[in-house]
């Protein structure tokens, strides 16, 4: 592993956190993951900054910083993970070797693809999928405001891209900024920094489109 490895309970806990993205307490890791990240490997994860752990009531939150998903990332594609054994563990390299080389055939991050489960699930009607470059398809324009209208509901409000990008499938990342960026130069359309930085997960960081050397978070579309 690049450097500090990970031993494979430190690995699976910021992975399971990535799964998550969200805040998440050792009750809940329990129920859902049969995990918990308590003593020395909260400590450990603590210590290089990959994991924020705050203490509510008699137990502890968690959530994965920046760093924690930047060096999840780093090591899923170095493809040196900690070992494996048995069926449990040909079914974990299979599907930890296949994610990293997806990220990149679709132009993705981590952040981009584990998203909290409460985001909406369809729009309103089909979206037509992406498809090869050069087949014909929806205008990507036209599906992100689609999608911002699905989350927008009634009247105009300001959508979080954290919750915009999924329902986009699997539109390249680079020409989804593209797009945001050039909506942003029409009449009716905004996109704005999060005012306030401190609310921000590492999610929030990874779905933000850069504008003119600034990190915008929302997005809003009114009337043209």
């Amino acid at each position: 592993m690049p450097q500090k490895g990970l031993s494979l309970p430190e690995f699976t806990a910021l992975l399971v956190l990535a799964v998550e993205a969200r805040e998440v307490s050792n009750a809940e890791l329990r129920e859902r993951h049969r995990l918990s990240i308590d003593g020395a490997r909260r400590r450990r994860l603590n210590e290089l900054k990959l994991v924020d752990s705050r203490r509510e009531g008699r137990g502890y939150l968690h959530l994965l910083t920046d760093s924690g998903w930047a060096r999840l990332q780093a090591d899923l594609r170095a493809g040196e993970l900690p070992p494996q054994h048995g069926s449990s563990g040909a079914i974990a390299r299979a599907l930890l070797g296949w994610l990293p080389r997806y990220l990149a055939r679709t132009d993705q991050r981590l952040a981009d693809v584990f998203q909290p489960d409460d985001l909406p699930g369809d729009l309103p009607g089909d979206l037509p999928g992406d498809g090869e470059p050069g087949e014909p398809g929806e205008p990507l324009e036209d599906r992100i405001r689609r999608a911002y209208a699905a989350l927008a509901g009634p009247g105009a409000g300001w959508v979080s891209l954290t919750r915009l990008r999924p329902l986009l499938g699997a539109a390249p990342r680079a020409e989804v900024d593209a797009a945001l960026a050039r909506m942003e130069r029409l009449p009716g359309v905004d996109l704005v920094p999060e005012s306030n930085q401190k609310t921000l997960t590492a999610a929030d960081r990874e779905a933000a489109v850069v504008v003119g050397n600034q990190a915008k978070h929302l997005l809003w579309i009114g009337a043209a």
